[in-house]
C-alpha cells in the first residue's frame, strides 16, 4: 500500500484512461479499501462504503470524469460514508448502554428459605399470609377480597404462621 503526502494527487493519466469507468475503478478501489480499512478497522465494513462510492460515481460518470480528478470525489463520497457509519455506530452503541439491564443481587438464604417454607403450607394459608404480610393489606381488605369474614383470616394467619414457624426451624425440609 503506498502512503500519499496529505496534499498529494495520485497522477491519473498513467494509471487509467479518464474516459473509461473499468479502468478508473480498477486503478482505485484497492488504495481506497486500504485507506478506508485503516479508518474503520473493518474490511468488509470498508469494502462496502467504497463499492457504494464508486456505484454512486457509476450513475454520474459522464459528468464526474469531466472533473480534474474524479478520483478526489469518490474518495470524499467514500470517506463520508465511513465517517457516517462511524456516528451511527457510535449513536447505536451509546443507545445500547442506555438500554442495559439493571442486575440485582440474587435473593438472600432468608428469602430463599422463606418462599421454601412457604411452598409448603396451604394455598389459602400461604395466600394470607403473603397478603398479610408481604402485601400489607388488612385483615378487613383480606377478608373482602376473599368474601370471607374477618374471623376466618385471623384463623389462616395464626395456622400459616404455626405452620411457617415449623418448616423455618425444622431447617433441614428447605
Amino acid at each position: 500500500m503506498a502512503v500519499l503526502n496529505a496534499g498529494a494527487t495520485a497522477p491519473r493519466a498513467a494509471t487509467y484512461d479518464p474516459g473509461d469507468f473499468d479502468d478508473f475503478y480498477a486503478a482505485k478501489f484497492d488504495v481506497l479499501r486500504s485507506q478506508v480499512y485503516a479508518y474503520l478497522g473493518d474490511r468488509a465494513e470498508a469494502q462496502d462504503l467504497v463499492q457504494e462510492a464508486f456505484c454512486r460515481a457509476y450513475s454520474r460518470w459522464s459528468k464526474i470524469r469531466k472533473y480534474e480528478d474524479p478520483y478526489a470525489w469518490v474518495r470524499r463520497v467514500a470517506w463520508n460514508l465511513a465517517t457516517s457509519r462511524l456516528r451511527r455506530q457510535k449513536t447505536s452503541l451509546n443507545f445500547l448502554r442506555r438500554q442495559r439491564e439493571e442486575h440485582q443481587d440474587g435473593p438472600s438464604p432468608d428469602r430463599v428459605a422463606l418462599v421454601a417454607a412457604l411452598a409448603k403450607i396451604p394455598p389459602k394459608l400461604r395466600k394470607a399470609v403473603v397478603l398479610h404480610y408481604l402485601g400489607q393489606l388488612s385483615v378487613a381488605e383480606i377478608a373482602a377480597q376473599e368474601d370471607v369474614a374477618e374471623g376466618t383470616v385471623k384463623s389462616w394467619l395464626s395456622r400459616g404462621r404455626t405452620a411457617l414457624a415449623e418448616h423455618l426451624r425444622g431447617g433441614s425440609d428447605v
